[in-house]
């Protein structure tokens, strides 16, 4: 890996010089932190505010590390995609890392963790979404600011119930993810292929994961288990028009008569089992409720509410709230307070 792909994967001619490439890394928001370091690495001229950006995002890295080190040894999650592609990075080449995606093995789990972080950090958005009705699956995001809260992305630590949600329509929400690190890195890279382009980052992944030790039809059977054969594929295609693929070459090959019984199988499924996902429109923080394991779900005229350990919310779609349905269900969540006291 060196700053040459990274000319070539952002379309940057190299008599353009450092400062352009850098330029163009900046259109995306975590681009700028793997061009900061790969070009440090290589010990190009670099002043001190470069040098501190580069540092605020180590720091930024290893501070996500230590999140998740503290809460699964407290919890039981565990993280995915983002943090354990960077471990197999070269120690000096910095993977740009926007949040920390972490997988919870029951929803107590979840909550635990979540209440930690509360705890822990100024917490200042909690985000919820409710996936599919039976069985219920919940994402919480949790956002605080960074050090420079204007100039680098907020700390974003994702929880999850289910390990790979799919499209929520002809790939299924598979709730639990169990393989070798390295396959479940490149199974986590590509489930990304089902809710967006294959992007730079994506590419420099499979070059570092292409020096390991895959087994090919091994790899490829459960790959294609986990409904992704299509999306694995098309990820190293986009990467092999860039990097050698190395082991990864016969992982692709083996995909091959995985893809068209994967597609076929999408085309069968129907419209009636697509999953609408609800999203928490917040009502308000709580003291964390430290005896709950769970959410509860209180219906009302207008909707239903969702009470979580440590904020309430109202369940609704995509579509911006009337002010006359928020109201409700702030009367709904008082009336519920009135009748538990």
């Amino acid at each position: 890996m060196n700053t040459d792909l990274l000319y070539d994967l952002l379309d940057v001619d190299p008599r353009a010089g450092a400062a352009e490439l850098l330029v163009r890394a900046r259109r995306s928001p975590q681009l700028p932190y793997l061009v900061l370091s790969s070009l440090a690495r290589e010990d190009a001229r670099m002043g001190e505010p470069a040098r501190a950006e580069l540092r605020r995002a180590q720091a930024r890295a290893d501070r996500y590390a230590e999140v998740a080190r503290r809460l699964g040894e407290s919890t039981g999650v565990r993280p995915i995609r983002g943090l354990p592609l960077a471990r197999y990075y070269p120690p000096d080449l910095l993977r740009p890392q926007g949040d920390l995606d972490l997988i919870a093995p029951s929803q107590s789990a979840l909550w635990r963790a979540a209440a930690r972080l509360v705890t822990d950090y100024p917490i200042e958005t909690i985000d919820v979404t409710v996936l599919g009705d039976r069985p219920r699956h919940l994402k919480v995001a949790l956002f605080w600011p960074a050090a420079d809260p204007l100039v680098d992305p907020w700390y974003r630590v994702e929880l999850c119930t289910a390990a790979l949600a799919g499209d929520l329509a002809t790939v299924p929400v598979r709730p639990v993810l169990a393989a070798d690190d390295h396959v479940e890195c490149l199974i986590a890279l590509a489930e990304k292929g089902l809710q967006r382009p294959f992007q730079v980052r994506d590419v420099v992944d499979v070059l570092v994961l292409s020096g390991l030790a895959f087994d090919p039809s091994e790899t490829a059977a459960v790959v294609s288990a986990y409904r992704l054969a299509p999306e694995a594929a098309r990820l190293l295609d986009v990467a092999a028009a860039h990097v050698c693929l190395g082991s990864l070459a016969a992982v692709r090959a083996e995909l091959a008569p995985e893809i068209g019984p994967e597609l076929r199988r999408r085309e069968r499924t129907g419209p009636e089992q697509a999953i609408v996902p609800r999203r928490g429109v917040l009502l308000r923080r709580t003291v964390t409720r430290d005896d709950w394991d769970e959410v509860r779900y209180v219906p009302f005229g207008q909707g239903e509410l969702l009470l979580t350990p440590v904020a309430d919310y109202l369940l609704a779609g995509q579509d911006p709230v009337p002010r006359e349905r928020r109201e409700a269900a702030l009367a709904a969540l008082h009336a519920w307070d009135a009748a538990v006291v």
